[in-house]
């Protein structure tokens, strides 16, 4: 298994081998293995380079699962290659402070996890982003590897990225071999004090949170005085010593002491001379391009947080609080949980950022279970436990829910203020981000109870709150509670008209100075009208007369009227260089493109890379392709893949097809998919299809496509594993295409288990099918039922499903047919029964 002997160095070649042999098979670039398996980049290429140490045992699994390999067997070829069961832990040389930087988890140097992890992972990290401070930490990093000590420690808040900064940077170090030593047993403090004089050359001292160890106040001076010891001594280096430390503290150990006060911290002041760097608390424009491109490239990790902080730039808080904020949720007291879910429930339906707090208070209520609601006593008492366990801040001082002060809006001078909307609605909160997202899919397909429609009606004041919630509650069938939201909007709109009218009068005569209050004269209205009654009259009026000549077959003539009507006639131009072609005379027809090119038509450049394709001139047609992706028009770079794949070239066909979806087409490795599986390579067909870009609810998965066309062509016998490997990827309409498949070839078992799984990951068409089924079936009313109330809850396809005629009056927040009502006229207070 291990290459023949065992041997350290034949288990860590047969390693590599079989890591590189998944790579090529998977069609991947090592930036996309890094993505998909959640590792640094720098991580995956050491993994995989010929010179660099044995990766971790972390890295071994999380490339085994990304490549679909056999972990268990890449692990032991991993521990042979180590040379020993324990060498992770460093023995390989006895009486060295560490191990080698290549055998430490990042997690356990207090790398914060971006997300939980599945399999072997019990965390996960997002691609790497440089940032300004990453050129200058590789400077010191790039000295200490050509022999020059050197010490730097990274300042910046909390979750900024200081730590993984660190771990990213030593990275090259490891493929020179060398070691990382973390003291932190018996405590960080004493294990620096004992064991500083023994850290050897080739070795990375690692001070995260370097307040434990300068800011001690019985050995943080003596700390500093052996840190300097060893950065300064002939003959103990080359070392690197890597720290982090918050702002408060940096401002504290470098401030200088008043006149005749103490100084607690000379030795450390001057140690840290000359070797802080800051990080900056938000991703700059061009970090957050760095991030969007991995994003795009298929780190979901990163995409997720670009979705919930591109606007504030701090990435790098929201990576580091989420699994904590989501280990907050689920392990929340009943209380807790209950205003957390309240306030989910309120954002996902559509009210604004800030809650009001007795909003919650009471919309809480019902969402706590009767035996958790017995044990609280005393209301009020519950009620402020449960806010302040939540306003607790985790990394990146985020909290889960946690106090909010709205901005007041601000009036140009003169303008008359009128009272904010919702200015009586108390003390508001706000719900963490990540917890929000996590709580959209979580809960989507459940009503709120009564408690929440009743404290909604009583409590918020928007009236853009109020519109949003009547209408989420007709869409699940709440029919009567929609009413009463929509009446209480009506009333606070109604109360609030004479200042609104004044309000609005104000902002248009505002608007009306800043269109006229300028220092050109006002053009001539009559002049106005005239040049636009000629530029609209003249080239339509050669256009049409170069139409007539087009029809007539008199081409010359019709190029001459369209040349004269200018960029008007671009698209004539266009159409004429069409029938040119027909015609045969290329180069007429080259010419014309080039003009309607040049004249802005859109689909002209692209088919000029069709022209030069068939005219023999390839390399040509291809350099015009990759412009045109170049300027957002992809599709030029699949048409050219497309020819070249029907001439039999998929060799050459295949670079285009990826370059295009590279530059954004969305069905350029669809298509090659599906040449690849009709040229026999069946294997490499799925390969891509695992590549694709996917995005939930909008389109099938390319391994659904790959079945249809396999079973349209009467190749069903191997669809059902890509059915439900697309159905795995979240594509629940793969399910319902694999029933349809078993029931169009006679196999009636378990149709309808599929159509009730793809139902439960929110699949409308199976849900439908299956109502029908049952409906056509015969099923007892309360099967039914029971599927048309889980339509109502998710309040997503109510619209497809007849649910008036089921529950004329609508349903109760709990799922029960409401009782017969009758809204009153707009002056009643209540409804009739």
């Amino acid at each position: 298994m291990d290459g023949g002997n065992g041997a350290p160095g034949a288990a860590l070649a047969e390693l590599r081998r079989r890591l590189a042999d998944g790579l090529a098979l998977a069609g991947l670039t090592k930036t996309r293995l890094a993505a998909r398996a959640r590792l640094g980049r720098t991580t995956v290429h050491d993994a995989l380079g010929a010179r660099a140490p044995v990766p971790s045992a972390a890295t071994v699994a999380a490339l085994a699962e990304a490549l679909g390999l056999a972990g268990a067997e890449l692990l032991e070829l991993r521990r042979r290659a180590a040379g020993a069961p324990d060498a992770g832990e460093g023995s390989a040389e006895p009486g060295r402070l560490g191990k080698p930087i290549g055998d430490w988890d990042p997690h356990h140097l207090e790398v914060h996890p971006a997300g939980p992890g599945a399999g072997h992972h019990p965390a996960a990290l997002s691609g790497y982003v440089t940032r300004d401070h990453d050129r200058v930490l590789a400077e010191a990093v790039g000295a200490a590897g050509a022999g020059r000590s050197r010490m730097v420690v990274l300042v910046g808040s909390s979750s900024t990225g200081k730590t993984r900064a660190c771990w990213e940077a030593v990275q090259p170090l490891a493929a020179r071999g060398w070691w990382l030593w973390h003291p932190f047993d018996p405590s960080r403090v004493e294990a620096a004090v004992e064991d500083l004089a023994r850290v050897g050359p080739r070795t990375v001292v690692w001070l995260n949170e370097s307040q434990h160890y300068l800011g001690d106040p019985h050995h943080g001076e003596r700390v500093a005085a052996a840190l300097h010891g060893l950065l300064t001594t002939t003959g103990r280096g080359p070392v690197l010593v890597l720290g982090t430390l918050w702002p408060e503290y940096e401002r504290r150990y470098t401030a200088p002491p008043a006149p005749g006060a103490p100084d607690p911290h000379s030795r450390v002041r001057e140690l840290l001379a000359g070797r802080l760097l800051t990080v900056a608390d938000a991703f700059d424009e061009k970090a957050l391009r760095e991030a969007s491109a991995r994003a795009a490239a298929g780190d979901g990790l990163l995409a997720d947080a670009l979705g919930r902080s591109r606007t504030s730039g701090r990435v790098a808080q929201d990576l580091a609080g989420a699994p904590l904020l989501l280990h907050r949720y689920l392990t929340a007291s009943p209380a807790a949980r209950a205003l957390l879910d309240a306030a989910v429930d309120a954002r996902r339906l559509g009210v604004g950022f800030h809650l009001p707090e007795r909003f919650l208070r009471e919309a809480a209520l019902d969402y706590i279970g009767q035996d958790d609601y017995d044990a609280l006593q005393d209301t009020a008492e519950w009620e402020r436990a449960a806010l302040a366990e939540l306003a607790q801040p985790v990394h990146g001082k985020q909290a889960p829910l946690r106090l909010a002060v709205p901005r007041t809006a601000r009036r140009s001078p003169g303008g008359r203020a009128a009272p904010a909307e919702g200015a009586d609605a108390g003390r508001v909160l706000r719900l963490a981000d990540y917890l929000e997202q996590y709580g959209r899919d979580a809960r989507r397909r459940l009503c709120p109870p009564a408690s929440f429609w009743s404290a909604a009606h009583a409590h918020l004041v928007h009236t853009g709150d109020l519109r949003a919630l009547a209408e989420q509650a007709k869409l699940r069938h709440r029919l009567r509670w929609a009413h009463h939201l929509d009446r209480r909007a009506q009333d606070r709109e109604r109360a609030a008209l004479p200042e609104r009218g004044a309000t609005v009068e104000e902002r248009l005569d505002e608007l009306v100075d800043l269109v006229w209050d300028r220092p050109h004269a006002r053009p001539s209205e009559a002049g106005a009208a005239f040049a636009r009654d000629m530029a609209a009259r003249g080239p339509v009026t050669l256009h049409e007369r170069g139409v007539r000549h087009v029809e007539a077959g008199e081409s010359a003539q019709a190029e001459r009227l369209f040349r004269a009507a200018g960029g008007g006639a671009v698209e004539a131009l266009f159409d004429l260089a069409v029938r040119r072609a027909a015609t045969g005379d290329l180069a007429a027809t080259e010419s014309l493109f080039q003009e309607a090119r040049d004249g802005g038509h859109p689909r002209a450049l692209g088919a000029l890379v069709v022209l030069k394709e068939r005219s023999g001139r390839p390399d040509e047609a291809e350099v015009l392709a990759r412009e045109a992706a170049a300027a957002g028009r992809p599709q030029a770079l699949r048409d050219l893949a497309v020819l070249r794949a029907t001439a039999g070239d998929l060799v050459g066909a295949e670079p285009l097809f990826r370059a295009a979806a590279a530059a954004g087409h969305p069905n350029a490795l669809r298509e090659l998919t599906r040449w690849r599986d009709e040229s026999g390579d069946e294997r490499g067909a799925e390969d891509i299809a695992r590549q694709s870009v996917y995005r939930r609810f909008h389109d099938y998965h390319p391994l659904h496509h790959l079945a249809r066309w396999r079973d349209r062509g009467g190749v069903r016998e191997d669809t059902e594993p890509l059915y439900r490997e697309a159905a795995a990827l979240g594509d629940g309409d793969a399910l319902v295409d694999l029933a349809v498949s078993r029931e169009r070839d006679g196999r009636h078992a378990d149709v309808e288990g599929l159509y009730r799984e793809a139902a439960d990951t929110d699949d409308v068409h199976a849900l439908y099918l299956l109502v029908r089924r049952y409906e056509r079936g015969g099923a007892p009313a309360a099967t039914t039922d029971a599927l048309y109330r889980g339509v109502a809850d998710t309040g997503r396809y109510g619209l497809l499903f007849d649910l008036h005629s089921r529950w004329p009056y609508g349903l109760d927040p709990d799922g029960a047919p409401t009782a017969p009502w009758l809204a009153r006229g707009e002056e009643g207070d209540e409804d009739e029964e």
